[in-house]
């Protein structure tokens, strides 16, 4: 995955103030010679009119909003919520904890660091970069899987006890379990809950609100699901990222954290995407890129070469199946990403 920054020169934009008054069929219109017969280009912004289960895109690049509309559901400026995207905030703010020295490393085994005994087995060499790369080899508690863990009476604890189906550090297994253990670590490393540390160091850096979201009995918020930002907000994150991690001249996310991040250690047997530290690592219409994906097709994209960042938020309550909804999700993002 690119790691550096180096937009590339694009069409002139329009400097956004308010809302911008450009379409995505703007950005769809080819560059053509004069006399030459005009090709029918895809229009993005019909294609997004056509998914009922889209609710709202935001496009920047270089700090501009190229386009954002809400075609259904929540406005723009309404908390929705991103589901697994939230991965990818929770994968951030363990990169803050790390440069501000409340974490070693990502080599932090996760049983001391909870203050939990030795479990004797292969779970003592599970690490908070196994937990973020979701390699902790422990079986998913996701999918089938998921309605036991949110029933349980301790969620870190079921998820810390379920068998162990791989080495720590081997295969890729989508869970969210792991995800909200993370969150605990964060948590007993700071002395602050996952809220108050998402508000201070990425809502209040970027100005955008983070509303309070699912707690397990013990009263942590969720790690890896259910947090809520409006599309300008998720979009806001993504140009964060694109600038290396600043935002309006303040470091908010280390870059190196970014570029850590952005190299690919597993890879999902669904889609056959790389995956990093909460990113999924692809290509957009041929562009390196990398994205967050959440339940119902929840997408925060980053094309860093272009300096483009998409946001999509979308029904939560309907499946996004890579062969179905997030495979026509994919295709937007293609139309997109050509057409800019």
């Amino acid at each position: 995955m690119r790691t550096d920054h180096d937009p590339r020169p694009g069409p002139p934009r329009a400097t956004r103030r308010g809302t911008l008054a450009i379409g995505l069929a703007a950005l769809a219109a080819p560059m053509i010679p004069a006399g030459t017969a005009r090709a029918q280009a895809p229009d993005p912004e019909a294609l997004a009119a056509g998914l009922d289960q889209l609710h709202a895109i935001v496009i920047r690049r270089g700090g501009d909003t190229l386009f954002e509309r809400a075609f259904r559901g929540p406005a723009l400026d309404v908390p929705a919520n991103v589901k697994s995207v939230s991965k990818t905030l929770v994968a951030l703010l363990t990169g803050i904890a790390i440069d501000r020295g409340a974490l070693a490393g990502t080599d932090t085994p996760v049983l001391p660091a909870l203050g939990r005994a030795p479990a004797g087995d292969a779970r003592d060499d599970i690490t908070v970069g196994h937990l973020l790369s979701m390699r902790a080899g422990l079986a998913s508690t996701s999918g089938g899987g998921y309605g036991a863990w949110v029933a349980s009476p301790d969620w870190v604890d079921y998820a810390l006890t379920r068998d162990l189906v791989a080495e720590p550090g081997g295969r890729y297994i989508y869970s969210t379990g792991g995800w909200h253990v993370l969150g605990a670590v964060l948590a007993r490393a700071t002395g602050r809950d996952l809220l108050d540390l998402a508000r201070d160091w990425l809502g209040r850096p970027l100005g955008i609100d983070i509303p309070p979201w699912q707690r397990d009995p013990q009263g942590r918020y969720m790690g890896g699901n259910q947090m809520a930002l409006t599309p300008r907000a998720l979009a806001r994150v993504g140009e964060m990222v694109l600038n290396r991690g600043k935002w309006d001249g303040a470091q908010v996310v280390p870059a190196s954290w970014i570029e850590t991040s952005w190299q690919s250690r597993g890879r999902s047997r669904y889609t056959g995407d790389g995956y990093g530290y909460g990113w999924f690592l692809t290509r957009i219409a041929g562009r390196r890129a990398a994205y967050g994906r959440g339940y119902g097709g929840q997408v925060l994209a980053v094309v860093p070469d272009m300096d483009l960042s998409i946001a999509i938020t979308s029904d939560p309550l309907r499946p996004a199946r890579s062969r179905g909804y997030f495979g026509d999700l994919q295709r937007l993002m293609d139309t997109v990403v050509a057409s800019a």
